[in-house]
């Protein structure tokens, strides 16, 4: 007999799933009984909530799903705060959990793991949860979650099914193909003319370029080489031009030079991005404006009306849209322009640098640091005080170069199990996890995660012994500090516990040859950084 549970592996493998991150329980056992002899390889965490974050990790470095199983009850609870990040952020996480017996649900009898709701719970932080009920459920489920991913703005995805359900019968459930023809909607032919338009007569035209720019970015390097337009690259953007070309802004609208290149524009194109106050009102003052002429591009077209009002909404696919505002571009009938977009770029890229206080200037540094010692670096952050600079102003050297949880939800503990997920993506790249001491410590034990997978991160902990950016904005406001500092561990001591090499940089000349070192090594490895080194 193929049970439920078998029949379910299967039918990830028919979805091209080559990897599982879970922690079997009671309530999910049967979910892995045909898991040894699939192609699917499973990873376990310490914590379902490192489950989640490396999923994420997993998803954004690789296009494909993150697959999580999750016991019920807590190991739901534990993985919520994962799905949080990657619901805000727009990243493709299927969670599948165990849920009590069909017999038993609703009836509140304390039975182990027993939520009241719990598919009510996991829809706050999911586009859709999914209750079995019956066998026949599972591949309408799968296809649904699948065809979210592939077709509209990807979110998380939770399907639950009853423990007595996952060793049923499945043996007449056919095992279908899987679906062609998912593709991300393009938009309409009319308003891409008109986009075409807008563009050519545009004389101070600029573009914003969100996360959703994914797949060939090239078109959208080619739009503004063509519009003679910068590209002002919000977080989950950077790198889809390079830091140094002439174009690129990687600065955040939430600066007063950002803001200044925006408010002289004259039309401004807004391509896959939610306009967040993460990333264009950060300082949360309220003074973020788009003066000139808006089309923004959004998959979501509920979207395109939150934060900010376009003259022109496009609904697709934001990558689609560049590609189809090209073939529609008249190139002879562009404007000529009073001021290069190149030299608007570098005013604004100045300014920004004056701005900024010194101690974010040397923080920037090290992030360079870190790129230019690792070329092709992914540098996966927490929210601590380098990756806050680095969102201000920072660039990687490459696409997919720079994510982080200091946006959308916001979460402490994700660069850890989130950089080992990244680097099970792409093993060829160099994969940096930069974290505080702080949020190090919310996810401390999948240090061992990283030497249970064999992936040779390189983990940065940015040490100033407790919560120094709450502290600094306690003092700031005349709150007296309390609650923000910390017990901090020998963290290379429990590294080496766990396997990993690990170091204590002594001095900041020191840093490049430090981590080039223990990069060639090709094993999992913590440096321990005292903030000091990088900001006095």
């Amino acid at each position: 007999m193929t049970t439920l549970g078998e029949y379910l592996i299967k039918l990830l493998e028919t979805y091209d799933v080559e990897r599982v991150f879970g922690i079997p329980g009671v309530h999910t056992v049967e979910l892995y009984r045909g898991l040894a002899n699939s192609r699917i390889r499973h990873h376990t965490p310490r914590h379902e909530q490192g489950a989640g974050f490396m999923a994420d990790g997993y998803a954004r470095m690789s296009g494909k799903p993150g697959v999580c199983f999750t016991i019920t009850g807590p190991g739901l609870t534990n993985i919520a705060t994962a799905m949080g990040q990657a619901y805000a952020d727009s990243i493709p996480l299927l969670v599948i959990s165990g849920v009590n017996r069909l017999k038993d649900l609703g009836h509140g009898n304390g039975n182990l793991h027993e939520l009241p709701n719990q598919s009510a719970f996991a829809s706050q932080v999911s586009a859709f949860s999914y209750s079995i009920t019956t066998p026949s459920d599972l591949p309408q489920a799968m296809a649904r979650a699948f065809a979210l991913f592939e077709g509209e703005r990807p979110r998380p995805v939770h399907i639950e099914i009853p423990v007595d359900l996952m060793s049923a019968a499945a043996d007449d459930l056919p095992l279908p193909s899987r679906p062609a023809g998912f593709r991300r909607p393009r938009p309409s032919a009319t308003g891409i003319e008109q986009a075409a338009r807008l563009c050519a007569a545009a004389k101070a035209p600029l573009l914003i370029v969100g996360g959703g720019v994914k797949g060939d970015v090239s078109v959208v390097q080619e739009l503004a080489q063509t519009l003679d337009s910068p590209v002002i690259m919000t977080i989950n953007a950077r790198g889809i031009l390079s830091g140094d070309h002439p174009l690129a802004v990687p600065a955040s609208p939430s600066l007063k030079a950002v803001r200044e290149l925006i408010k002289n524009a004259d039309l401004v194109v807004v391509l896959g991005s939610e306009v967040g106050p993460t990333d264009f009102d950060m300082y949360v003052d309220g003074n973020f404006s788009i003066p000139g002429t808006l089309v923004r591009v959004d998959i979501d077209p509920v979207q395109l009306q939150r934060n900010v009002t376009p003259d022109l909404a496009l609904t697709g696919d934001a990558v689609h849209a560049t590609t189809d505002i090209l073939a529609c571009l008249d190139k002879s009938a562009i404007a000529r322009k009073e001021y290069s977009g190149a030299s608007r770029a570098a005013k604004a890229r100045a300014e920004v640098a004056t701005e900024l206080s010194p101690e974010m200037n040397r923080q920037i540094g090290f992030l360079h640091q870190i790129t230019a010692a690792l070329p092709g670096a992914v540098i996966v952050g927490d929210s601590t005080q380098a990756v806050y600079a680095g969102n201000l102003c920072f660039s990687p050297d490459q696409t997919q170069g720079w994510f982080n949880s200091a946006t959308g939800f916001g979460t402490l503990g994700y660069a850890l199990p989130a950089s080992i997920g990244a680097k099970l993506a792409c093993p060829e790249r160099p994969v940096v996890c930069l974290t505080g001491d702080g949020g190090l410590q919310f996810t401390l034990a999948e240090l061992g995660s990283a030497i249970d997978a064999n992936t040779s991160v390189i983990i940065l902990v940015w040490n100033n012994d407790g919560y120094q950016e709450i502290k600094s904005y306690m003092e700031d406001n005349a709150i007296v500090p309390e609650g923000v500092d910390l017990t901090t561990p020998d963290f290379p001591a429990i590294a080496r516990a766990y396997g990993l090499q690990a170091e204590h940089l002594s001095s900041a000349e020191d840093f490049p040859t430090t981590l080039k070192r223990l990069a060639a090594s090709g094993k999992p490895a913590l440096i321990q950084i005292e903030e000091r080194l990088f900001c006095s």
